[in-house]
């Protein structure tokens, strides 16, 4: 299993949009680095999922439950892909980005270290610190 960090705007799509919805595809991303860490993702991988720009909150975990394919809102052959995500639970209190700085533990997170990226692999230890925060 592989852990994840996907991040939305949540003017754009909230958690409370995904838990509404059961289910999305993970669409409109058109970083390549982050179309790479898409096509590793495998179903039952876990996800944190962040609200960026105005919360900078983590706010729940998704579970992967399709792999990559074609992105719907692209140019068909333009080899961008998606996933399929479904909501898996909400974390009991939101964990802030101020608390994943302040947290020696999570010094080396890529949410830290490539901050403009929208998808990201975490290690198991970030996961496990992330969710220790928001229980």
């Amino acid at each position: 299993m592989n852990y994840w960090l996907v991040k939305s705007e949540p003017v754009k799509y909230s958690w409370t949009d995904f838990t509404t919805e059961g289910r999305t595809e993970w669409t409109g991303v058109r970083n390549f680095q982050a179309r790479n860490y898409l096509q590793q993702m495998q179903p039952g991988d876990f996800v944190l999922f962040y609200h960026s720009v105005t919360d900078k909150t983590v706010v729940g975990i998704a579970a992967v439950s399709r792999v990559a394919a074609p992105d719907s809102t692209a140019e068909a052959g333009s080899g961008w892909v998606a996933v399929e995500l479904t909501p898996h639970h909400a974390l009991s209190r939101p964990v802030s980005l101020a608390q994943i700085k302040q947290d020696e533990r999570l010094g080396q997170i890529g949410l830290l270290r490539q901050s403009r990226l929208s998808v990201m692999p975490l290690q198991p230890a970030e996961f496990d610190v992330v969710l220790e925060l928001g229980s």
